[in-house]
């Protein structure tokens, strides 16, 4: 017997790849003492074979593999990382997988952690914040090397009380919490925060119009309170005070990010008789929506109203007319978001919090005014 397979394994197992759990006849999934029995090593060569981080030679490493092949053997990747040995994975949690941007989102946090060699666990909490909460928890006992939380929310104590839970907690397990285009946090908590400059992006928006001698902009916002609805709605407002332009609250509706939100308060002010030459609509999604009420109701796009978007998703340069829209760098987003969690040890501590730029990207739906 040589040194590899000193210390055998004692009990005994069938070679057919599944235990039978006794007297049940039930199958039971073989383990490590089960390879190791059917090898002919101790059950330390097969963890050695199986790591490929200790010398094993050619001979012994083709019985273990043999037998793992044929038992169907499993490594117990939990046990795995509560040891250390194994890259834990990123858990994605965000509101909705379907929309667009969260998708683009959800591809640069798949993209960076495959470069890292990392799985990614993507959870939907449908706008439900104690699924939110099962999601974190359940992140955690997965040992993940870093949850990414995607998606506004409505900033006050009660957002930082439930933030802070995640961070500390989080932390004391090795992980990191990333709040990804969510309201930052106050100093001292472990949290990464990534975040585009919505308010900047919409000021461009809306100054495009302006420039183009508008004066009449139906702003089709978000939610009222949620962070990127208020982050857009300031940039709006802001450019209408720099060119001038008094503040019409007829025209500033609140409504959620779809398309069937965008058509319906779009087609409701147009039944109101509200004049306006203009939509700014707070996302790509309402843009379409708006877009369609438009044609519903015999209006030309930009002929007689001009359209600009926010987002600047795939089908924008498709639309007729193609969508003036503001883009912001989803996949980037979620890429970063993975690279900074990962590589926070290695970072100044004033790269806990990145803003990244949005960008106007013009193309047909506006006109300027005669």
């Amino acid at each position: 017997m040589d040194q590899e397979t000193g210390a055998r394994a004692t009990s005994s197992g069938t070679g057919s790849g599944r235990r039978r759990r006794g007297g049940t006849g039930l199958d039971k999934p073989s383990t490590i003492r089960d390879v190791a029995v059917k090898a002919g090593v101790s059950v330390a060569t097969v963890s050695r074979a199986l790591a490929g981080n200790y010398p094993v030679s050619e001979d012994t490493r083709a019985r273990v593999m043999a037998a793992v092949e044929s038992l169907h053997y499993v490594v117990n990747v939990h046990a795995k990382a509560l040891s250390g040995r194994v890259a834990g994975p990123i858990g994605l949690v965000i509101q909705d997988i379907t929309g667009p941007s969260l998708a683009h989102v959800a591809a640069g946090v798949e993209q960076e952690a495959a470069t890292h060699g990392r799985l990614s666990l993507v959870c939907a909490t449908h706008g439900d914040s104690d699924r939110e909460d099962d999601l974190v928890q359940l992140m955690r006992e997965q040992h993940a090397a870093a949850v990414v939380l995607v998606g506004g929310a409505v900033p006050g104590d009660a957002y930082h009380r439930r933030m802070a839970r995640y961070a500390t907690a989080l932390d004391a397990a090795g992980s990191r919490l990333v709040l990804c285009g969510r309201p930052p946090l106050p100093e001292g908590l472990p949290v990464t925060v990534v975040h585009y400059d919505n308010k900047g992006g919409a000021f461009q928006a809306a100054d495009h119009l302006l420039t183009a001698g508008h004066r009449r902009i139906l702003f089709l916002g978000g939610e009222p309170l949620q962070s990127s609805s208020e982050e857009r709605r300031a940039g709006y407002r802001q450019a209408l005070r720099a060119h001038d332009v008094p503040y019409a609250e007829e025209l500033d509706l609140s409504g959620s990010y779809t398309r069937v939100s965008g058509y319906q308060r779009t087609r409701d002010v147009l039944r109101a008789g509200l004049d306006f030459t203009a939509v700014f609509a707070g996302t790509d999604m309402v843009a379409v929506g708006a877009l369609a009420a438009l044609r519903e109701a015999g209006l030309d796009a930009p002929g007689d109203v001009s359209v600009v978007g926010f987002d600047d998703v795939p089908f924008a340069a498709d639309l007729t007319p193609s969508l003036t829209t503001v883009r912001v760098p989803y996949e980037e987003l979620g890429r970063t978001a993975v690279r900074l969690a990962l590589g926070r040890g290695e970072r100044l501590a004033g790269d806990n919090h990145v803003v990244l730029s949005t960008q106007l990207v013009i193309r047909q739906s506006v006109r300027r005014m005669p």
